[in-house]
């Protein structure tokens, strides 16, 4: 009888997986870790620890990355050989429109990248090595062993994209809420912020100072130019307005806060060179990056959560000191070890799916091309390939993926989770054909958790008073420096 009922039982559980698979059951948590400038190429070569491990053209268990005969139009034979280079170098590669273009190199005849122009991307600060976009990130010392853990236990994407052809501050405002366009009916139309701001020093948004501009890009029959970086239009929050949310920053004014550039988040108390006010940014927005492994511990993380790094964590180059891997895996510890559990009994674990991105490509090479969209989008989206883990109790080990995901694609996530019509911002979000539900079996009881190993303890980040970085790219040497000296061994 027991043996009967037990059959009863699998076959029950089985049968509602199957429904659940179609339709999501909801995590009570979803944390989206945002880290910067980077693509698989560069970052996750240590991923090809066996010639069987990765390959450019992938079967389905095989990571696409690709390790020797990078392309290079300069070279005569075509193509050139990668070197290494440490997570904490000391220059950074130039990733506006302008470099994803010359690196891009379009073929007017296929509409397709040629991948061969990372040669011609120049440095933004800092001397600039030879062959400095032909580089990935040594691991002799193991520095990335926690992201490599991550990639090989949960789930990693082989064709994962930046939506923009751009730097991060265009970027944060797709993850955020699914366009750069100062509007909706910019986003129709093909019209959006294309680069980071001009003239701000480190501040960005509807708190910017007089006189700040952002370039647009646009269709060629659309009037393009430059406008102050506050813009008008919903983002996740806005279609989700029962969901409590947190973005944890590591300034008012960075590039990297999204909600500053949203006018009606921001509330700015001045037309310009003001300080955000309103209501959900006072409620929501929180100015210590380190402060989400303070609200895990004591039980309060939100249903959803956005979480940016201080500059020395970010593995932005030329910037960094090395503990974004570090920084990552005490954040994936701090939920897979907590004790708090919610009302329905289930625990942090059980209940949150972590989904970890690169913002940006840094103008580092990568082979793999985008697709670019039609027109009118097709000025600007997509970009190139950067790194994507997904990590949850229902994700199974080393589980590769090879659908086409963008930024859109988490939003699209985010909205199906917590009950929203996928696609309902109407920005990338509808343009992505993908809710990246190839991550989560429900048919499996949840993974019990093994932490991460790492050096860093999420108490060293959350007593780290070094004055936080700030991602901008015209940040001086001196400064870089002066902050790397004081850093934490």
């Amino acid at each position: 009888m027991r043996a009967l009922l037990m059959t009863l039982l699998v076959g029950s559980l089985f049968a509602t997986s199957i429904t659940a698979h179609a339709q999501m059951p909801r995590f009570e948590h979803v944390v989206v870790i945002v880290q910067e400038n980077r693509t698989p190429d560069n970052l996750f070569q240590a991923l090809c620890d066996t010639p069987e491990a990765c390959s450019p053209n992938p079967g389905i268990s095989q990571y696409n990355i690709q390790t020797h005969n990078w392309l290079d139009k300069t070279q005569s034979t075509g193509v050139i050989q990668p070197l290494s280079i440490p997570l904490a170098s000391h220059f950074d590669l130039l990733h506006s429109h302008t470099a994803f273009v010359k690196q891009c190199d379009l073929d007017s005849k296929t509409g397709k990248c040629a991948m061969d122009g990372a040669a011609l991307v120049p440095c933004g600060h800092g001397a600039c090595p030879a062959q400095a976009a032909f580089r990935f990130v040594d691991n002799s010392t193991g520095i990335l062993n926690p992201y490599l853990m991550l990639a090989r236990e949960y789930g990693w994407a082989n064709y994962m994209f930046q939506t923009n052809q751009g730097p991060s501050f265009p970027a944060h405002q797709f993850i955020f809420g699914g366009t750069s366009a100062p509007s909706a009916a910019d986003d129709a139309a093909g019209v959006f912020v294309a680069e980071n701001p001009l003239g701000t020093g480190e501040v960005a948004g509807c708190n910017a100072p007089a006189g700040t501009e952002v370039r647009l890009i646009s269709p060629p029959d659309v009037e393009g130019g430059f406008i102050y970086p506050c813009f008008e239009h919903d983002t996740i929050p806005d279609v989700l307005p029962s969901v409590d949310w947190r973005y944890y920053t590591p300034s008012a004014g960075s590039i990297w806060t999204a909600p500053n550039a949203i006018r009606h988040i921001c509330q700015p108390n001045e037309p310009t060179g003001g300080t955000c006010e309103g209501a959900d940014w006072m409620d929501h927005v929180d100015l210590k990056s380190a402060d989400v492994l303070t609200d895990i511990s004591a039980c309060q993380l939100r249903e959803l959560s956005w979480v940016i790094p201080t500059g020395q964590n970010s593995d932005h180059s030329g910037l960094n000191d090395g503990g974004g891997p570090d920084w990552v895996a005490s954040i994936v510890n701090a939920i897979g070890g907590s004790g708090c559990y919610n009302p329905d009994g289930s625990t942090y674990w059980e209940s949150t799916a972590i989904l970890i991105t690169w913002d940006d490509w840094g103008g580092w090479y990568d082979h793999e091309p985008p697709e670019i969209l039609p027109q009118p989008q097709g000025d600007y989206q997509y970009g190139f390939r950067v790194p994507l883990i997904v990590v949850s109790a229902y994700t199974r080990p080393r589980l590769i993926e090879n659908s086409r995901y963008d930024f859109g694609s988490i939003l699209r996530f985010i909205e199906r989770n917590f009950g929203a019509r996928e696609g309902t911002l109407n920005f990338a979000d509808a343009r992505a054909s993908d809710a990246l539900e190839g991550f989560f079996d429900f048919r499996l009881f949840p993974r019990v958790f093994v932490q991460i190993p790492s050096v860093r303890s999420a108490e060293s980040f959350i007593n780290d008073n070094r004055p936080p970085l700030d991602p901008d790219d015209d940040l001086i040497e001196s400064k870089v420096r002066l902050l790397r000296k004081s850093s934490p061994s």
